[in-house]
């Protein structure tokens, strides 16, 4: 018996999801969906309604209401919750460790090398002349150091990486 009502409801529901879904923001398979469960636990506790067409009818609308009531409740956000444009804990990691490696290799330089790639790779941002006046030296003979010391750091990581590559 209730096989034979859910397939006489089946036609009817449809119309009437279609019929109130546009007006309540929803879409028809939805509100089918939500009034199907709604009349399986009415069967589970109540039994079969009395008149069957007339809950389908009420049903719908209730949930139809229901829906409009929660789409003017329910406000989106205002950006996405998930923000792609900042870095992730894994790209945060990976940067740190880049950054470790690379003090690590600037500790590493001979002579004023260290003080000056510390200078130059400092947060403060600091210009020619304060690096300069910070390691007492020329303004003009900075760049030809600079350019040593960058000669060595590279040769220096180089070798670095290609000792930790995978042979074979």
């Amino acid at each position: 018996m209730t096989h034979d009502m859910l397939d006489t409801l089946r036609p009817l529901l449809a119309a009437e999801a279609s019929a109130e879904a546009y007006a309540s923001g929803a879409e028809p398979g939805d509100l089918e969906q939500a009034v199907w469960v709604r009349l399986l636990e009415h069967l589970g506790t109540d039994g079969p309604p009395a008149d069957p067409a007339a809950w389908l009818r009420g049903a719908v609308r209730s949930e139809a209401r229901r829906t409009r009531h929660t789409a003017s409740v329910e406000l989106p956000y205002a950006s996405e919750p998930a923000d792609d444009s900042r870095p992730g804990p894994e790209q945060l990691a990976l940067t740190a460790a880049r950054r470790r490696a690379l003090h690590s290799a600037v500790r590493r330089l001979p002579g004023r090398c260290p003080r000056l790639m510390a200078a130059l790779l400092s947060p403060k941002d600091l210009t020619y002349r304060e690096i300069a006046g910070e390691l007492g030296i020329s303004q003009g003979s900075l760049g030809p150091e600079r350019s040593r010391c960058l000669g060595c750091l590279r040769r220096m990581l180089t070798s670095e990486v290609a000792a930790h590559e995978a042979r074979g």
